[in-house]
């Protein structure tokens, strides 16, 4: 066999490298970076290397899986879809569509079949609980974009290419690869950045990106928000605002000012541990710099105060001149369109939430989900509404949610779950169905969620490198035939037509598209535009019509020049389209047409950060960390990227350490509100004392899950720590950072007599 050279996005994280394949056959012989990618340009990771090693996981499930009492076996998927289909609509029957949930993980935002037809299961089934990953990462950056601008999906983007001045607040992208801002080699940009201009690193531990930084500043974990008012009090306080022509479009200005005043540098020195001067330092320097900003991420969204975090640094990029500007905060313009390109530029519905509450806690739903530390309770919880079912699609909530040890008991005593994932981990074990999807390998892919959130305009789109094996089946396909179930149709039949519930789902989109007067097929013929489409099926077919009908489409015959699927597919290394260009006020969907920069519900949350001032933090707090090679739970089935050295430790000071009688290789019992847990301490400088830290995503122990290569390096479980309870209150967001615990040498079974034994079990 002859060995071919084969291109493809990486869909292991936010930075989406291009690759270069070396496939023989149906085997991949060698990944490396694609050195012609029109934007990540020859960058590659240890992720993206490892995509052939998730192709070829014999772990990785090829057919369903249905429960039969304790053990599991494979089945056809008509018998699949059979046994959910009367086991599920069995319970909508006797206890509504409310006792049926649904929740959605982070691997489906880089699955162009579940990031496009998801919907169509989620309107289908009609409940009002649905929850997701976004709850314990971004919503808070989400909220705040919304309440400013009118989307979520409108996040300003640091324009790190011709920025010249750099505040990077919890946040290590060196490692992160970059989130909600899409940026292969983080690190050249960042070393470029550092040539012509400044970086600065704040966070609780010194960062590979720390290390990279002119200069770093430790700050206490949950004091952000009093760090970033303190930069906006003294903006204001030296008069150095600078709105410039976004001043006629915006409004709450004044009442920034005011809330600001009390935030004080000498203040917030008290309380996030960085000097008076170096605050007015920086605040003059993101003043005065051509192209400033202020990149905080996800140390900042998962405290106490989130959306205070994502809602601040637009603050000071809209004070500072910075906003909307090269080298400041920009807004991406994506080739299939967005929220902010739609329907009439300037204006829109703005925000619109609390359409429904939350049966146990009354929290009000955010873009149509509710907080997922709430999942836990909405299931154990008896009385109407209760959860009976839940349906999770590309999801591991019990190893990336709070408190796992309650929602894994809560998960164990539903009455039906269906899972859609291609691992039998800690959360499918808990299913009674699960329906895999394919290798990213063997499907196409285009980066929907992050071209709209990248610090370029490009188009980019890989064919599928290896054909679908016999016996498999698309996630598209499986997530119509689950809203025919749902939308109790032909109950008991013969299996649907996919094909037929495809093109329904594909004229219900182009419908609505020749709605919208600004549209480039306005008022045009559906029928006419669906057969334009030609053969295509599934998400290319939809695909093809957003890219037509996008900013640089070419609106069936409206633009000849402008993009078409065919022409990206054509173009195997991409299509460059440029740097982020000014967008406002056309970006704008607020419904009085101007950037709200004083939301209500921001300027209530100053006051609970304020009645904080007075408290005194906890002896020690527990944040997260990332590591280049890991993304979440997902990635800790393949060798290369669990290779090596142990990751899974708790990070420790010196001093801690010996005030707590800690020494290298010993191991240290950590206790939170709602759990604890044991592992093994890494004793180092470059972390603040007072502050413990753990990485997410691990705990790959349970009984039931078949994942072999993560079960011989399952470290801890750090939500097993979180408490579904604390949430930051605008947001619903839970609290991973700044967590208070306590922690003790742990003592080995060895060294416990048997009187202390009996003790410690009872």
């Amino acid at each position: 066999m002859t060995q071919e050279t084969k291109y493809r996005i990486c869909p292991l994280c936010e930075a989406t490298c291009g690759l270069e394949l070396t496939v023989d056959g149906d085997k991949v012989v060698q990944v490396r970076g694609d050195a012609q990618d029109a934007f990540s340009e020859g960058y590659v990771c240890p992720k993206g290397v490892a995509i052939k090693d998730l192709h070829e996981d014999p772990d990785r499930l090829k057919v369903p899986m249905v429960r039969d009492g304790d053990t599991w076996r494979e089945a056809g998927w008509d018998e699949a879809f059979s046994i959910i289909e009367k086991r599920l609509m069995n319970i909508i029957d006797e206890h509504g569509r409310s006792s049926v949930a649904i929740y959605s993980g982070n691997p489906g935002v880089h699955n162009l079949s579940i990031g496009l037809y998801a919907s169509s299961f989620i309107r289908a089934l009609s409940t009002p609980n649905f929850y997701s990953a976004s709850t314990v990462d971004q919503r808070p950056k989400e909220l705040a974009s919304a309440l400013l601008f009118g989307t979520g999906g409108t996040i300003p983007v640091v324009d790190v290419d011709r920025c010249n001045y750099l505040i990077v607040l919890g946040a290590n992208p060196l490692d992160s690869n970059g989130s909600l801002m899409t940026a292969p080699n983080f690190g050249e940009r960042l070393k470029r950045l550092k040539n012509r201009g400044r970086l600065v690193v704040i966070d609780p531990r010194k960062t590979k990106t720390a290390k990279l930084a002119d200069e770093y500043l430790p700050i206490r974990p949950g004091s952000d928000a009093i760090f970033l008012l303190s930069i906006i009090h003294v903006l204001f306080d030296e008069g150095l605002t600078d709105v410039g022509a976004l001043g006629s479009i915006t409004t709450g200005i004044d009442e920034v000012r005011e809330a600001a005043i009390p935030f004080a540098p000498e203040l917030a020195a008290k309380h996030c541990g960085i000097p008076a001067d170096k605050i007015r330092e920086m605040a003059r320097a993101l003043a005065k710099t051509d192209g400033a900003a202020v990149y905080a991420r996800m140390g900042t969204s998962t405290q106490e105060f989130g959306t205070l975090c994502g809602w601040l640094p637009e603050v000071i990029h809209l004070l500072t001149g910075n906003l909307d500007q090269p080298g400041g905060a920009m807004f991406p313009l994506a080739a299939h369109g967005g929220g902010n390109s739609k329907g009439a530029p300037g204006k829109g519905k703005g925000l619109r939430m609390g359409r429904a509450l939350s049966r146990v806690r009354q929290r009000p739903e955010i873009f149509g989900e509710f907080p997922v530390g709430g999942l836990a309770e909405e299931i154990d919880t008896p009385g109407d509404g209760q959860i009976r079912a839940l349906v999770t699609i590309a999801g591991n909530p019990i190893l990336s949610t709070p408190n796992s040890d309650r929602l894994d008991k809560a998960l164990e005593s539903l009455d039906f779950m269906v899972s859609l994932d291609i691992y039998l981990n800690e959360t499918s074990r808990r299913a009674d169905v699960i329906l895999p999807g394919l290798s990213p390998l063997e499907v196409p892919h285009y980066d929907f969620a992050f071209s709209g959130i990248s610090i370029q305009n490009h188009a980019r789109y890989s064919k599928p490198i290896f054909p679908k094996p016999e016996g498999s089946q698309e996630e598209w396909k499986n997530l119509l035939r689950l809203a025919h179930i749902v939308s109790d149709r032909d109950r008991g039949g013969n299996p649907p037509d996919i094909s037929e519930l495809d093109e329904q789902f594909v004229t219900q989109m182009i419908r609505r598209e020749v709605g919208f007067e600004t549209s480039l097929v306005y008022g045009r013929d559906p029928q006419e535009l669906l057969e334009a489409l030609g053969d295509r099926t599934g998400p290319e077919r939809v695909l093809d019509f957003q890219i037509r009908t996008g900013p640089y489409g070419e609106g069936f015959g409206a633009d000849p020049a402008g993009l078409t699927l065919e022409k990206i597919e054509n173009a195997p290394h991409g299509i460059p389209i440029g740097p982020m260009q000014s967008r406002l006020p056309e970006a704008l969907r607020t419904v009085t047409g101007t950037i709200e920069l004083a939301p209500e519900m921001l300027m209530e949350d100053l006051l609970r950060l304020k009645s904080t001032l007075e408290s005194e933090p906890p002896a020690m707090v527990l944040i997260g960390r990332r590591e280049i090679r890991s993304n979440n739970s997902w990635m800790h089935n393949l060798k290369p990227l669990v290779s090596g050295k142990n990751r899974c430790t708790a990070m420790i000071h010196s001093n801690d350490a010996e005030a707590y009688g800690l020494e290298k290789g010993d191991f240290v019992d950590i206790e939170s509100r709602v759990g604890a847990l044991t592992v093994e301490v890494e004793i180092t400088d470059e972390i603040m004392p007072g502050v413990l830290s753990l990485p997410h995503g691990w705990g790959h122990d349970m009984e039931g899950s078949r994942m072999g290569v993560a079960a011989e390096n399952h470290g801890v479980n750090s939500n097993r720590l979180t408490d579904e309870e604390a949430m930051d209150v605008p947001s619903g967001t839970s609290i991973l950072n700044g967590i208070p615990i306590s922690i003790r040498k742990a003592i080995p079974d060895s060294e416990i007599s048997e009187t202390e034994q009996v003790s410690l079990i009872k």
